[in-house]
């Protein structure tokens, strides 16, 4: 980052190593004073020296006030890239891998995380590197005044040092897990808001207080065991302050008994050390700032180092047809949930999926998009399998559709784009009519109102029909629905569904269904149960073979007609 901005950086230091070298000049002009009025030198002369200081602490002021500036506009361009390379790069990974990290962690990596190395960047570096110097310059002056005042003063270094050896061997694991717990506590809160309708449904108010309240406590431990490092390390260093100033002065009037010294040199010298304390509490302070930053640098840049999504070995697949052979597929080293599925899908084919929560549909449909690989055997699509597809390609050529939608802060337009970018207006208008999105005729600016937080917010069925007018314009071969209709009330899904049929003409479909009535518009229906598929056939030879379809369309059909009409 900072090789990015070699010259920025050489200007913030340069500045600041200016304003050090001058703020070096009071205490020797003050011990020149001593020196003169003793040697009995009148008010002109007191009165110029004292002239002399206040010009060199105007100048050390304003250079270190151009230096501040100049590093904060460094500190915000360096970050304002980082983020951007956080968002590439989290883009850039397979699905599964930003599904396991969850959205917490992601959230508080590209805020709180990022927000620190704003801080390590734009203060820390800059503060670490000038007091190191200035620190230097300081000492050097003390031993130029005399070598047995400058070794007095380096009596508190040995503690300091050790001290600050202690703390750093510490510091960094206990910030990479206060790091964790802060993001295990976001991603317990971003879940539990997001599913808070579910939670009242199901009464799990309790259970998610006690889930919140465990992480909570987490967090608190790993900050009272960073707050404890802390403690040890300032108590040590604040101590070691007074030791050197006291030897000093020591020192000073036993050279000074000799005549070796003058008594300004003895002032300066205490002064000098007084004038230490700050660039040494800045520095340390700032060390302990710098392990935080680190800490946030290393969990920011691990996500750059994630294998990104494989490119693909092969640029293009040979024809359409979708077949699946002997996949079996388990979730991070569990129990298979899927066992030996064999299927096949012709071009332009319409298939349903159906079968009881938990049978496997939505992995399914995971496996045929290529987000994940099967454990064993092989998903294909024009005999390539679907994983050795470049990502580009396969996402141009399949697209998954699932219940789950998301609305982006923008305009609608913008929530278009993201599909089709070349899109024109009539084109999304269309794709907007073709679901039965009505209400978007409504708006005040059309294609242009904003949608999000603080401005126009889409209800469920709403949404859902922006993700499948977003499908709509991608205009991909194949298709997986998993279960996209299922936040729109049954007229409207039936409405949409109609609609979309239109579209999907010369498309190979494969929709996982919970409405029978999408198994009743497909070609084939394939029954999946316990992750086997169990039947397979058309609707009409499914219910007249009296199996588990069969009793599926029966009582999905005997509660529709008792539903109020």
């Amino acid at each position: 980052m900072i090789s990015r901005h070699r010259r920025a950086v050489g200007v913030v230091l340069a500045l600041h190593a200016a304003a050090a070298v001058a703020g070096l000049a009071p205490p020797w002009l003050l011990g020149t004073i001593v020196d003169r009025v003793t040697a009995g030198a009148g008010v002109a002369t007191v009165d110029r020296l004292a002239l002399a200081i206040a010009g060199c602490v105007l100048v050390s002021a304003l250079l270190s006030r151009y230096a501040q500036y100049a590093g904060h506009r460094f500190g915000e361009r360096a970050i304002a890239e980082l983020r951007e390379e956080f968002v590439s790069r989290t883009l850039g990974l397979p699905v599964s891998v930003v599904e396991r990290a969850g959205s917490g962690d992601l959230a508080t990596r590209s805020s709180v995380d990022v927000s620190t190395i704003g801080t390590t960047v734009r203060d820390v570096v800059p503060t670490i590197v000038i007091s190191s110097v200035q620190l230097t310059l300081l000492f050097g002056a003390i031993f130029l005044l005399h070598p047995l005042l400058g070794l007095a003063a380096l009596a508190g270094l040995p503690s300091i040092v050790a001290a600050l050896r202690w703390y750093l061997h510490r510091a960094s694991p206990a910030y990479l897990t206060e790091g964790a717990a802060a993001a295990e506590l976001t991603e317990t809160l971003t879940t539990t808001a997001a599913g808070a309708r579910t939670v009242e449904a199901l009464r799990l108010t309790d259970d998610r207080i006690r889930h919140g309240t465990d992480r909570i406590t987490r967090l608190w431990q790993a900050r009272r065991a960073t707050l404890r490092l802390r403690t040890v390390f300032f108590s040590v260093v604040e101590a070691s302050y007074p030791l050197p100033i006291a030897l000093v002065l020591l020192v000073g009037g036993y050279l000074l008994s000799r005549g070796q010294v003058t008594l300004g040199a003895v002032v300066a010298a205490a002064l000098y050390l007084q004038q230490a304390i700050d660039p040494m509490d800045r520095m340390l302070q700032w060390t302990e700032q710098a392990q935080r930053g680190f800490a946030s640098y290393a969990r920011v840049l691990g996500v750059g180092m994630v294998p990104p999504e494989p490119p693909g070995r092969a640029a293009t697949s040979r024809g359409e047809r979708v077949v699946v052979q002997g996949a079996r597929f388990s979730y991070s080293g569990g129990p298979d949930v899927l066992h030996g599925i064999d299927l096949e899908v012709q071009p332009g084919e319409r298939l349903a999926v159906v079968g009881p929560s938990g049978a496997g549909k939505s992995t399914l449909a995971r496996l045929l998009a290529g987000i994940d690989a099967p454990r064993h055997g092989v998903v294909s699509i024009g005999g390539c399998p679907v994983t050795d597809l470049d990502p580009a390609e396969r996402r141009r050529r399949i697209a998954l559709v699932t219940q789950e939608h998301h609305v982006f802060i923008g305009s609608v337009r913008d929530n278009l784009a993201f599909a089709a970018p070349d899109a024109s207006d009539e084109q999304m208008r269309a794709a907007l009519g073709t679901v039965g999105a009505d209400w978007c005729a409504a708006l005040p600016d059309g294609l242009d109102t904003q949608l999000g937080d603080g401005a126009r917010q889409l209800g469920a069925a709403e949404a859902q029909q922006l993700a499948l007018a977003r499908l709509v314009l991608a205009d991909p071969h194949t298709l997986i629905l998993d279960e996209a209709t299922a936040a729109l009330d049954p007229s409207t899904a039936r409405r949409t569904e109609r609609a979309l049929a239109a579209v999907l003409v010369g498309r190979t479909v494969i929709a996982i269904a919970h409405r029978l009535n999408t198994a009743h518009d497909a070609d084939r229906v394939a029954v999946l149960a316990d992750g086997r598929i169990t039947e397979i056939g058309s609707h009409d030879d499914l219910v007249a073979a009296g199996g588990a379809y069969s009793a599926l369309w029966r009582s999905w059909h005997s509660r529709a007609d008792e539903r109020p009409r």
